[in-house]
């Protein structure tokens, strides 16, 4: 990461800095649209800290929609930012271990009506 610093109080610091999305303020029936550098993801929010993923690796295996976790988002190596779906410059992980390559765009559309279940 070209300007960035790799101790872990100049990660904290940077983590600061960027755009992203936290666990904490999403709500079941939100979508996340994460755009890459090579895919683009569409996640669903469940519950019980569940999502449900389309797109990228999860279309190219045949798994789409995926049921999974989202562990958080890295820098490129093994620092995991827990707290966060996606965050513009890391690549997220997901809780299958996949981790995408880094994020260039996140869109968060917000659930504005009531959910019907079966």
């Amino acid at each position: 990461m070209t300007g960035y610093g790799r101790t872990l109080g100049a990660l904290v610091e940077q983590s600061k800095r960027l755009e992203q999305v936290h666990k904490a303020e999403l709500d079941r029936g939100d979508w996340v649209v994460v755009t890459t550098h090579n895919s683009v993801y569409s996640i669903h929010v469940l519950e019980d800290g569940f999502y449900s993923v389309s797109g990228g690796w999860f279309d190219r295996k045949g798994l789409s929609p995926l049921k999974t976790t989202i562990t958080g988002c890295t820098w490129g190596g093994s620092a995991v930012k827990l707290d966060i779906i996606a965050a513009c410059g890391l690549c997220l992980e997901f809780g299958n271990r996949v981790v995408t390559s880094r994020i260039r765009k996140i869109h968060l559309i917000p659930f504005r009506g009531e959910l019907v279940t079966n």
